[in-house]
């Protein structure tokens, strides 16, 4: 016999190498791991659901009192807590090898295999199979299915071990030196110790240390019950913060290895003889999670995500804060344990796959599916409870034909229940339903599911801008370092491109706002010299001011890159803003100041020396006019003399590059003439003057180049003397951008120029 048994546990593994070998160089194979990994899922689910041929629960199921339970297997203690370790790692090593057969490439979960695979499956091999009997002399024992199976599994693990060891000498392993590295070694020591605590049974604690004295129940909000509601709030936010940064394969590997893990460990409790008795199936509502949230991450079914999302979610709230079992139940027995891992899972598993962006936040078409769902949970349960419970089968799935939260209510709630009895007799059965309770009962809980909505919506939305937060100072310090490389010494107030001189450049900008899925701007890029006046011309919404607000900071860069006299916006936000003067069309001034006043504050922002501002206000004061009222309130000032203060703050510390959006907009003539006269004065200096406007008659005697933007992308480029070559500004804008694209000012101007035409 221990012939045999060393022959099919040898035969396993050189059956498993075959395959793995053979399998795997079939690189145009699309399915190459499939095999192995369905071979492998049905050997354990022959293993797993034949509890009662368990070695080390031979009693039939595991409901013992701390470690001496293994005594009657006939092991010491030592070897017995060996055994419960070796229990443990046949569930962990089953879903890392399934998992790693999906996902590969996960140096952490490669270093397990080959290091705790080989260990774990002599472990259970020697202590969780009848082989153990058989080592210590034991005679005519006939080895069971579980045995058999656990022998297969732990065949394949070793080859899986064999197969990752031949592949990673194959590729140098040993020759690098990273995977020596204490971090490397800490990394693997604390993920593998995650994996198996994730993985451990619920019955784990009760073996090793049985009661826990003076931590007698969790129940009616005890000291113990509120640490385990405290930990409803824990366990799920030590996930979110954990995984809240890494990649979205490493977010979706790991969700999915916790969600199939604790599924499996909650399906400790049954065998095939619990399974071929339909009222011992998990329809409890939040038995239903532990089996709904695996399949929707597997999947991707979004629609029926959406029902453990709203009704799994409240019930598990409330199944954990009015527990259903004995209240003197002890903390450390299994069915302690086994309740709030179901429901900790089915409370934190839909909002952390939302939180992480597996799935998307709900709209109101969604919630109506997960209603939908809802409703046929709802009926399928009331009927199985009447059913059963006629034919003397105690089950109560859902609570809804029993008084359990009718009592919650107090005599208000179970007299209601019990005067909205129903009953009536088919055959020798009588059938007993509460309909307007239960009536009541759904339309409350659809009503809490609704409510619960606005909750979740304010918990994501701090979610959101938490990420957002958290995405923003990531970037900026992969900027920093990023600039500290690229200066290479150099101080930081020197440009990343020393060699730009007065120059704007954009390079494949795109912007996208939030999680819309649509870019306002996509893959812009142009070049403005000093000494130019840059016109911007697009209708309204086609992604102007979005590039304008870009280059000035107010709004951070989704892709690409913009530089301003070889600042980048991004890595050297202050320096580039020094460079920039900016009129934007909407502005928005200290009205309680005087004009000088408000200009000194700019001006003490960007530190211009007193002379210089002295100078510079005098003579734009004198330039625009301003002489009796720049030290009036500004709250006095009509909009062309505000217009002009804004224009005045602009420039005041002489700026390489002036933006203005809109300036001219409610302007009088003479103040138009005025601007027009400054805005050619700072080109002449070498200076950069960018304007958007609607006006293309005057953008075409101002301006030496254009750019036309339409729908986030800049169509083209060109001086005004090769466009006037050809044709007018007015039609070349016309021919690029479109008559359905003007908005209502430029359609009006255009009527209006097409009638003095006509008249002429």
């Amino acid at each position: 016999m221990n012939i045999l048994a060393y022959f099919l546990a040898f035969l396993f593994v050189a059956a498993y190498l075959v395959i793995f070998d053979k399998v795997g160089k079939l690189k145009n194979f699309k399915f190459k791991n499939l095999i192995p990994a369905f071979l492998l899922i049905a050997v354990f689910i022959v293993r797993y659901f034949s509890i009662d041929k368990r070695p080390i629960l031979s009693t039939g199921h595991p409901l013992f009192v701390g470690i001496d339970s293994f005594a009657k297997i006939g092991l010491g203690d030592g070897i017995a807590f060996l055994a419960l370790i070796g229990d443990a790692l046949s569930v962990t090593m089953f879903v890392v090898a399934v998992m790693s057969l999906f996902y590969e490439k996960f140096p952490a979960i490669d270093r397990f295999i080959r290091y705790i695979f080989p260990i774990g499956s002599i472990i259970c091999l020697l202590t969780c199979t009848d082989i153990s009997l058989i080592l210590r002399g034991g005679e005519n024992i006939e080895l069971s299915v579980f045995t058999l199976t656990l022998m297969a599994e732990c065949g394949a693990y070793l080859a899986l071990s064999a197969f990752r060891w031949f592949k990673a000498i194959e590729e140098g392993w040993f020759k690098d030196k990273n995977n020596f590295s204490a971090k490397s070694i800490v990394t693997s020591l604390i993920v593998g110790v995650l994996i198996v605590l994730v993985t451990l049974p619920a019955y784990f604690v009760q073996f090793t240390y049985g009661y826990m004295r003076g931590y007698n129940y969790a129940y009616d909000m005890s000291r113990t019950h509120r640490v385990y509601v405290y930990l409803m709030f824990i366990i799920p936010l030590t996930i979110y913060f954990s995984l809240r940064g890494k990649d979205d394969r490493t977010i979706r590997f790991s969700l999915i290895f916790i969600s199939v893990s604790t599924m499996i460990t909650y399906s400790i409790c049954y065998s095939y003889a619990t399974l071929t008795d339909i009222s011992s199936w998990p329809f409890h509502l939040c038995n239903t999670a532990m089996y709904v949230v695996p399949i929707c991450l597997i999947f991707k079914w979004k629609r029926l995500f959406y029902f453990t999302y709203f009704i799994n979610v409240l019930g598990a709230i409330f199944a954990m804060l009015m527990p259903n079992y004995d209240e003197t139940l002890n903390i450390f027995t299994y069915e302690a344990f086994h309740f709030w891992i179901n429901h900790w899972c089915a409370f934190f598993f839909p909002l952390i796959c939302v939180a992480l962006r597996q799935f998307d936040r709900p709209k109101l078409k969604l919630f109506g599916y997960s209603m939908f769902w809802f409703f046929g949970y709802f009926v399928l349960v009331l009927f199985l409870n009447v059913y059963f419970t006629a034919h003397g089968q105690s089950v109560d799935y859902f609570f809804i034909n029993s008084d359990f939260i009718g009592d919650k209510l107090g005599k208000t709630g179970r007299d209601f229940f019990k005067n909205s009895r129903v009953e009536f007799t088919y055959g020798e059965y009588t059938y007993a339903f509460y309909p307007a309770y239960q009536l009541v009962f759904y339309l409350a809980y659809v009503g809490l599911g609704f409510g619960m909505w606005f909750v979740y919506e304010l918990v994501f939305s701090i979610s959101a801008e938490h990420r957002e937060l958290y995405e923003r100072r990531k970037k900026i310090r992969l900027d920093k370092y990023a600039l500290m490389a690229k200066l290479n010494g150099r101080s930081i107030e020197e440009p990343m491109n020393p060699d730009a001189g007065t120059r704007l450049e954009l390079k494949n900008f795109s912007k996208r706002y939030g999680t819309n899925k649509y870019y306002s701007v996509s893959g812009a890029s142009l070049t403005v010299y000093g000494g130019e006046i840059f016109g911007f011309l697009g209708p309204n919404g086609a992604g102007k001011s979005t590039i304008i607000k870009s280059i000035v900071g107010i709004q951070p860069i989704t892709e690409g890159s913009i530089e301003v006299c070889g600042f980048d916006c991004a890595k050297q936000p202050v320096m580039s803003k020094r460079q920039i003067g900016y009129v934007p069309d909407h502005y928005a001034l200290y009205e309680k100041l005087t004009g000088r006043e408000y200009i000194n504050y700019i001006a003490d922002i960007f530190e211009v020396s007193k002379e210089d501002r002295e100078a510079r206000i005098n003579e734009y004061v004198s330039l625009f006019e301003l002489e009796s009222s720049i030290d009036n309130q500004i709250k006095t000032y009509s909009h062309g003399m505000k217009q002009k203060i804004t224009i005045i703050s602009a420039l005041v510390h002489n700026p390489k590059l002036w933006i203005l959006d809109e300036p001219l907009t409610g302007l009088d003539p003479n103040s138009i003439y005025q601007v027009k006269e400054c805005m050619r004065r700072h080109a002449r200096q070498g200076n950069i003057v960018f304007f958007s406007s609607h006006l293309i008659e005057v953008v075409e005697k101002l301006c030496d180049r254009v750019a036309i933007i339409k729908k986030g992308k800049i169509q083209c480029v060109k001086p005004i003397e090769e466009i006037e070559k050809e044709s007018s500004l007015e039609e070349f804008y016309m021919k690029i951008v479109g008559e359905e694209d003007l908005d209502d000012e430029q359609r009006k101007l255009r009527e209006l120029k097409m009638a003095e035409r006509g008249n002429n």
